[in-house]
């Protein structure tokens, strides 16, 4: 590799890790209290879990849900989610009215196996999704995504160009080296250097798929007026019809349609995240790897037919893979611990690197007085 080549790779590495690294810091310190964010939950905020009874069967979901809305007549059904990780549990979600916004929700917990109303939990920011909306967005929405987003690109150029430059640093010495004769600021270096290259990998993994995340919101978006859009497209401006099939009905028409995956969630048609002549049934796989994929199923609210099951387009799939392997939830508490530690390293990593930029122009240095053995980094 040529002089020149050296320094362009160097003024890379040195620009794009100087405008990231405080985001990143950032980053890393929200996402590291989001890898345990389930344990968290169930600590600060515990809800309840169905009781240990001889009966293992759930009821009808009708009849489940009829029992649940016994004391709540007055409220309309939004939509019902079947909790990851639990048995026996139903979310009802109700509001008083047809198309109201989330404001005015209500939560009921459900045994569905006698219908039993376990707890109506006041719906309120919980403490993880003020640390999930600082580490997706930075507070500020689409904007804060877009710029997490380009902080993310950066973060992998930072990695990329750090790996070019790696190699004609360590050409004389041996992996892992860290020079103790050596000035503070070169160890410091040689230990930055040796701790970025250990955790390449994860870097780049974490890094590309926290970029992909940013994009959640825009890319479901877009999906919704693109495909979602043409799939109730026929039934626009209709009236939402004044008797629907039954939601066990509906479940059961996509369970047929779909009869290797699990319902996870129904929309209602009263709800304005669906369409107003629709359940919207959103299925997710039984299989380790398929029960991160969704597929939502249209079954029509009147006739009780399935009119459509398309698949989610190839970059929402993308998405939904890379999900888990951002915050490493897939692999139960030991790949969990594995996460925090390498995201503790990734700290380390910055904030070494934003030391050696900071220390750069110190007196040894501008004077010439460098240690014997402390040679000079081409990533600096």
């Amino acid at each position: 590799m040529t002089a020149a080549t050296l320094r362009h790779w160097r003024w890379v590495h040195k620009w794009s890790s100087l405008v990231c690294t405080l985001f990143l810091l950032v980053l890393c310190l929200s996402g590291l209290p989001l890898i345990f964010e389930d344990e968290l939950e169930d600590l600060l905020s515990p809800l309840p879990r169905a009781a240990v009874t001889a009966a293992d069967q759930d009821l009808n979901l009708d009849a489940a849900l009829a029992q649940g809305l016994e004391k709540h007549a007055e409220m309309v059904p939004m939509s019902l989610t079947w909790p990851a990780g639990t048995e026996h549990l139903l979310y009802l979600w109700t509001a008083p009215r047809p198309q109201a916004t989330p404001d005015g929700f209500r939560l009921t917990v459900i045994d569905l196996r006698n219908g039993a109303v376990l707890a109506e939990p006041p719906i309120r920011h919980r403490p993880t999704d003020v640390i999930r909306t600082l580490h997706a967005e930075l507070f500020a929405g689409l904007p804060g995504s877009l710029l997490l987003c380009a902080m993310g690109l950066l973060f992998l150029a930072a990695v990329v160009s750090g790996l070019v430059l790696y190699a004609p640093f360590m050409r004389r010495m041996a992996f892992g080296t860290i020079r103790r004769e050596a000035a503070r600021r070169t160890q410091w270096l040689d230990i930055h250097n040796l701790v970025g290259i250990v955790i390449l990998v994860w870097t780049v993994v974490v890094g590309a798929t926290g970029v992909a995340n940013t994009l959640a919101q825009p890319l479901f978006r877009l999906w919704q007026v693109d495909q979602l859009g043409a799939m109730i497209r026929p039934w626009a401006g209709k009236p939402i019809p004044d008797r629907v099939v039954s939601v066990d009905a509906a479940v059961a028409a996509a369970q047929k349609a779909l009869p290797a995956a699990r319902p996870e969630s129904v929309a209602y048609p009263y709800s304005r995240f669906g369409s107003p002549h629709h359940y919207i049934v959103w299925m997710r796989g039984d299989a380790p790897l398929t029960s991160r994929l969704e597929t939502p199923v249209l079954v029509d609210a009147v006739s009780g037919d399935v009119t459509e099951v398309r698949s989610l387009p190839w970059y929402l799939r993308a998405l939904e893979i890379s999900r888990p392997l951002h915050f490493g939830d897939y692999g139960g508490m030991p790949l969990k611990i594995i996460w925090a530690l390498l995201d503790l390293a990734t700290i380390a990593v910055l904030g070494s690197g934003l030391y050696l930029w900071l220390a750069k122009g110190t007196p040894a240095r501008r004077s010439g007085a460098q240690p014997a053995g402390a040679r000079v980094n081409p990533a600096e």
